[in-house]
């Protein structure tokens, strides 16, 4: 559906398309949350490929095979891309511009070799799992490279 479409498109404007998600990977909840708070206006990306949200979707059978997608990171740069330290639909947690959000992000949990057994660590980790990039608009085949 995504090649089809040309691109990942915000579920808002995927609603107004009136087209159909095969896999949502949220729920009827989660759906009304992103409303509620603005969220279904962006596609949300994540820096790993784990995600609590995704764990969910496929604990409860909404999706089977997950292909996380890797999305260039010039993404990044785009005009109205904001940054979440937790999943973006859930209460109190607000969204920032991503210019700001370098000194949320935990880049050495990200990116570097970490002894995840060390409690301290894995917390760290499980917190940047639910790191959240928020694209304003659709994110073209050609920024998408595994698809």
């Amino acid at each position: 559906m995504i090649k089809e479409m040309g691109g990942l498109y915000p579920l808002a404007q995927l609603d107004q398309k009136k087209v159909k998600v095969p896999a949502p990977g949220g729920n009827e909840w989660s759906r009304d949350a992103d409303a509620l708070k603005g969220m279904g206006n962006y596609v949300h990306l994540c820096f790993r490929s784990t995600h609590p949200m995704e764990y969910v979707a496929r604990q409860d059978g909404r999706i089977t095979d997950t292909i996380f997608l890797q999305i260039h990171p010039s993404v990044m740069q785009f005009t109205g891309v904001r940054f979440t330290n937790d999943v973006a639909n859930k209460a109190g947690v607000e969204s920032i511009p991503i210019g700001e959000a370098e000194p949320l992000i935990d880049f050495e949990i990200l990116y570097t070799r970490t002894d995840w057994k060390d409690s301290a660590i894995k917390a760290r980790l499980t917190q940047a799992e639910k790191y959240e990039v928020l694209v304003p608009h659709v994110i073209l085949l050609g920024l998408i490279r595994n698809i």
